[in-house]
């Protein structure tokens, strides 16, 4: 079910408090205006402009004083009302796949969106270049299958002419990554996430309702010989379906430069996602540790997802994504753009802005931009939890970007 674009309440959740002199000292800065303009003193009453309106979205002086009064040291725009800094944009170039995963895409197949209604190669440049330039240091392109859209090594071409930023990744289901591989790491792609659910082909055959597991096994192996390290393997792990592989993907770290990432099991509309189906962290890592007891954590960053282990002398490396048990909501840094060019802040909430529409509109950067900041600044704190996501309204997965 494809979810309308949601016009943007009035007013936005204002940031946390300052001390008083962090106040005084951005009032005192927040006095010139974006133009260089004096601003009109905050004691004295102004009369109240009607508000602007780009592509049915409203804009008025909540949003544009919040910007301007209020700076930060990272882009306002990108900085939601809990302090997280959104510096990480994953982009979905199309809705097509090769593949018919069970817990991506329904059985019955979606309704795919109009060619026409795509972002387009120069729009994806356009909002990420917009993007890029407000903070955000690192873009993933997903899909569908990013690797079957023509333009594909265009488009990251295209991205690493961007300045400041610092990272483009890919995350495929590796069909045709072994061909592809080596124009798109000419092109500037920095890091790869190859999806891989079982290490058996009959068992592959029937997750991803096609053929294809030689291929992928063939693409990994080409992005390792091309130098990629590590080749991130992501698995969702389904109980009664592949939790009996967990020991076999581990050792696939032993000898090769593979972080191999165990996903939780998570719902999305059409997948039948069922609580008894989900094989949690805990679960996943005491299974492991019965084999190889001298795991080790390892240390990871603040806004990383994973949990991440290793076992001692292994050349790779396993990490666990533990969105439905512990969620990691607190240091959340993401955006997604879908490929209808919708903004989620959120990958669990049904809330989206179209940033096509204002861009087809002709906005200017400025209005852009404050529908991105309104959006942002709307970010809840975190999910809604498992059972509650399982009975929300929300995209197939294939339809967001996985």
């Amino acid at each position: 079910m494809r979810l309308p674009a949601l016009p943007l309440p009035l007013p936005l959740p204002r940031p946390q408090p300052l001390p008083r002199a962090a106040r005084t000292q951005q009032l005192h800065r927040g006095t010139q205006s974006l133009s260089g303009e004096s601003a009109p003193s905050a004691r004295q009453p102004q009369p109240q402009p009607a508000l602007e309106r780009v592509a049915g979205h409203p804009i008025g002086p909540q949003v544009r004083s919040r910007f301007i009064r209020e700076p930060l040291p990272f882009s306002a725009f990108l900085t939601d009302s809990f302090g997280r800094q959104h510096s990480y944009l994953r982009i979905s170039v199309t809705e097509k796949c090769n593949l018919r995963c069970q817990y991506c895409m329904p059985e019955d197949g979606v309704k795919l969106t109009p060619r026409s209604q795509v972002l387009t190669t120069e729009e994806i440049v356009t909002l990420a270049g917009l993007f890029v330039r407000e903070g955000v240091d690192k873009i993933r392109l997903t899909g569908g299958e990013p690797l079957i859209r023509p333009d594909v090594v265009q488009i990251v071409t295209r991205l690493r002419e961007l300045e400041k930023l610092k990272t483009i990744a890919v995350t495929t289901n590796g069909i045709n990554l072994a061909r592809l591989l080596p124009g798109l790491q000419e092109a500037g792609l920095n890091l790869l996430n190859v999806s891989l659910d079982t290490l058996v082909p009959a068992k592959f055959e029937f997750i991803a309702r096609r053929r294809g597991f030689h291929k992928v096994m063939e693409g990994i192996n080409k992005a390792i010989d091309l130098g990629y390290n590590p080749v991130k393997v992501n698995c969702v792990v389904m109980r009664g379906l592949n939790e009996d592989e967990l020991l076999d993907f581990v050792k696939l770290t032993e000898k090769k430069p593979l972080d191999v990432r165990f996903i939780e099991y998570m719902p999305f509309d059409g997948n039948k996602w069922n609580f008894k189906k989900m094989v949690s962290y805990q679960e996943m890592l005491g299974t492991i540790q019965q084999r190889w007891p001298e795991l080790e954590l390892l240390p990871s960053g603040t806004s990383d997802t994973a949990k991440a282990y290793k076992v001692p002398h292994f050349q790779g490396q396993i990490g666990f994504i533990t969105s439905m048990s512990e969620h990691f909501c607190g240091s959340c840094n993401r955006l997604r753009i879908t490929a209808d060019g919708n903004l989620k802040v959120c990958l669990f909430g049904n809330t989206e802005v179209s940033l096509r529409d204002v861009l087809r509109s002709g906005a200017t950067e400025e209005a852009i931009l404050e529908i991105i900041g309104a959006a942002v600044g709307r970010k809840k704190q975190q999910h809604a939890g498992m059972f509650n996501i399982s009975q929300m309204k929300n995209r197939p997965m294939i339809l967001i970007g996985g």
